[in-house]
């Protein structure tokens, strides 16, 4: 079991533009079932994490049925932004205790931190992201919402393209102590 930041990001390390559009990502080539793709992915992670922009985001971009069938947490303050429908817990407190909560429900699973970053950060300042797997995109953004908005240190274990993409999987780099 490991937990995972599992994301894209352009070349100079942003996930969604200044106007939090990802039309940049998602009009590019990937093969879902290439290297590194979502539906190899997606069959490990057994729960999942996400702010609450990155969950508004999903409820706009594909309205409808929650498309996830593992349990969920949106990290949030607004409990009112979950739609009822939507098989969803809401979490704002010590993400330590979300992440034990994720472990248990993940039952030996993966657990998969969607983001955004500032969600990733928290996990990450904690000491409890294992791997980051990121697909780099063909393109600059100059600005939007950084991929990892805070210092860590990662070692690279292996790389591949996958149509337009460079993706790279990380696991985090052990300190001396």
């Amino acid at each position: 079991m490991k937990t995972v930041y599992y994301t894209a990001s352009s070349l100079d390390g942003f996930i969604v533009d200044a106007e939090g559009s990802l039309d940049w990502l998602i009009s590019r080539d990937i093969d879902q079932d290439g290297p590194f793709g979502y539906d190899e992915f997606i069959k490990t992670i057994g729960a999942l994490a996400m702010g609450s922009t990155t969950y508004e985001w999903i409820v706009q971009n594909h309205p409808g049925e929650w498309m996830y069938e593992q349990p969920a947490w949106v990290l949030t303050h607004r409990p009112e932004i979950i739609a009822a429908e939507h098989p969803v817990q809401v979490f704002s407190g010590d993400i330590a205790e979300l992440h034990a909560k994720l472990v248990a429900a993940a039952a030996g699973k993966d657990v998969w931190v969607i983001g955004g970053g500032d969600v990733a950060a928290q996990f990450a300042t904690a000491g409890l992201i294992d791997e980051m797997i990121v697909s780099y995109a063909p393109c600059s953004l100059g600005e939007g919402a950084p991929v990892l908005p805070v210092r860590s240190e990662w070692v690279l274990a292996e790389s591949a393209s996958n149509g337009e993409f460079l993706c790279a999987r990380w696991v985090r780099a052990q300190t001396a102590g």
